[in-house]
């Protein structure tokens, strides 16, 4: 990707192109929703809702997702509350792995394209 000029512009196509198996790789390297965030950004995009009940089915329902198609769940949260990406979960659990692999590219990319559209607003002082 690095030798595209605008890599976030190709980036789904390329995603659509590389060995599913590397595919996976990338998708099993994201955290879990609902799970100890990798960092500060990712903890501000998934929100404080500490409801106990609601992560305990996020973290079942990962699981589940997880044996049912081979690879982590990828949503772009978008700063939803987590209650509310548990419905998407339940949702998608009904989709086909083919369904899921292309939903999972779009997100992943939509996660790199939003951090980066914010990360350029916070090194312009929030002007874009």
């Amino acid at each position: 990707m690095a030798e595209h000029e605008n890599p976030l512009g190709a980036a789904r196509q390329l995603l659509r192109e590389i060995p599913e198996y590397e595919l996976v790789e990338a998708l099993n390297a994201h955290p879990r929703v609902g799970g100890q965030p990798a960092s500060m950004r990712a903890a501000d995009e998934q929100g404080a809702e500490e409801d106990p009940a609601v992560l305990s089915e996020l973290v079942r329902l990962n699981q589940v997702y997880e044996e049912r198609f081979g690879f982590r769940f990828v949503v772009f949260v978008n700063r939803r509350p987590r209650s509310e990406i548990l419905k998407v979960l339940q949702q998608r659990l009904n989709r086909t792995r083919d369904q899921e692999l292309s939903t999972a590219i779009n997100d992943l990319v939509g996660i790199a394209e939003d951090r980066y559209r914010r990360g350029e607003r916070e090194e312009n002082g929030g002007r874009r």
